[in-house]
């Protein structure tokens, strides 16, 4: 059966138009005002914003090793409530995946998903930051993107080899920014509250430093490089000069970063607990004046799932991370301010990380639709509807993850993910799973 959706601002890169969407067969068919309502199911979206499927470059799905606390199945789920049409499954699994048999296994169960789910290859075997992967092989399978994320590679000459064998497979490495003898054994930011609260703290520079040295590698390689989760101003200023030098370098943002600081660790609730930590009302405040700028390439969600025994853990021993995809949408609208730009909205949760991940064109090799694009016809059906509007309470009951660590459980939120279809297939409507 055909889908139609009725009355939505359609919202492309430049500009946006009240059209109706119909959809049939995996692909938009039809743009307008008159579009034949035959034998279609008709979703009435006036009010909204129609636009591409969010795509998340950051998620832990934690298959395998941790079905615990996630699988794909499930973060898929919990990605199509958030309006994400394409997730990219992090190495920081157990075993991690450093190989063509370990990728190929997490391409298999994301196939069995709704979603298209693209997996991020390890840079180094294990992630010890010593040996490098197979790229090459990862690459044949379609993985665009390489990283050590949880440690970030920390050996500058191991990093330097990496963006040189990265270059000519046309891929991109991205670095988990923090240098570990500066950071070491630290559980939040660093600075008067934690000695306050007698907290080993994280300093900014830890971050910064490996960010301005990674830089350097690029410059001295040519090679692209993607820096994760950034979370100071200055982090975002070295990206944006070495941006206008003509580097070829992207960074992302979270949700947690732009909307919460260092003091919601005042209580040592291990929920506020990530790595890189909460900052102060600076770096909050810069990232989100940098949301309206073009030295942010996209919001990611670093979506973090941990069995709840282990977020019950005192805050010093509790591991880092947090719940993100089912919220990021609603949180970024948020943080972009009053009269926000639904350019720019699907810019950052679309459209930027689409083309950081590659994910532009459709990939036969893996499966992948094309994503972020301008819902014209012929184009694959990827489509979020977004309701600027709907004020609602976010629930840790009302996951659809698996777990449960989430800090905006009571949380009111503005503007919510009506309808998901991805593939051409409606995954989610009025909010509800299908």
């Amino acid at each position: 059966m055909k889908i139609v959706l009725r009355g939505g601002l359609v919202i492309g890169p430049t500009t946006s138009a009240l059209t109706d969407i119909a959809i049939r067969d995996g692909v938009i068919v039809e743009r307008g005002t008159s579009v034949d309502l035959t034998n279609a199911q008709v979703i009435d979206v006036s009010g909204c914003w129609v636009g591409p499927g969010l795509v998340d470059l950051h998620t832990h799905l934690r298959e395998p090793g941790r079905e615990d606390a996630e699988d794909v199945a499930s973060g898929a789920r919990a990605g199509a409530m958030g309006g994400y049409t394409a997730l990219t499954a992090m190495p920081n699994t157990e075993p991690a995946l450093d190989s063509v048999a370990l990728v190929s296994f997490v391409l298999a169960q994301g196939a069995k998903t709704p979603l298209d789910v693209a997996v991020a290859g390890a840079i180094t075997v294990g992630r010890r930051g010593e040996l490098l992967a197979p790229m090459a092989e990862m690459a044949a399978l379609g993985v665009r993107i390489f990283t050590d994320d949880g440690t970030g590679v920390q050996n500058p000459l191991v990093m330097r080899r990496a963006l040189e064998y990265a270059k000519p497979l046309g891929v991109r490495l991205a670095q988990h920014c923090e240098d570990e003898a500066l950071a070491a054994g630290g559980v939040m930011n660093e600075g008067a509250l934690s000695a306050a609260l007698g907290l080993v703290g994280r300093p900014a520079l830890a971050e910064e430093l490996m960010v301005l040295r990674d830089i350097e590698l690029v410059r001295l390689t040519g090679g692209r490089m993607h820096f994760l989760h950034l979370s100071t101003g200055r982090s975002i200023a070295l990206v944006a000069a070495a941006k206008a030098e003509g580097l070829d370098v992207t960074c992302e943002v979270m949700p947690h970063h732009f909307i919460f600081t260092e003091e919601r660790c005042g209580h040592y609730d291990a929920q506020f607990k990530v790595h890189p930590p909460l900052r102060g009302e600076l770096d909050r405040d810069a990232l989100r004046v940098a949301l309206h700028t073009s030295a942010i390439d996209a919001v990611a969600t670093d979506h973090a799932p941990h069995a709840p025994q282990l977020k019950e853990l005192p805050f010093d021993e509790a591991p880092a991370g947090m719940l993100g995809l089912e919220h990021a949408a609603s949180l970024t609208y948020e943080a972009l301010g009053e009269d926000p730009s639904p350019q720019q909205f699907f810019e950052l949760l679309s459209r930027g990380p689409a083309r950081v991940g590659q994910l532009r064109e459709h990939d036969r090799r893996v499966g992948l639709s094309a994503h972020g694009g301008d819902l014209s016809v012929g184009s694959d059906a990827n489509v979020v509807v977004f309701d600027p509007a709907a004020r609602w309470i976010a629930s840790k009951e009302n996951l659809a993850s698996r777990a449960t660590n989430t800090p905006y459980d009571a949380r009111a939120m503005l503007g919510k993910v009506r309808v998901t279809i991805a593939k051409g297939r409606l995954v989610v409507n009025e909010g509800v799973l299908q």
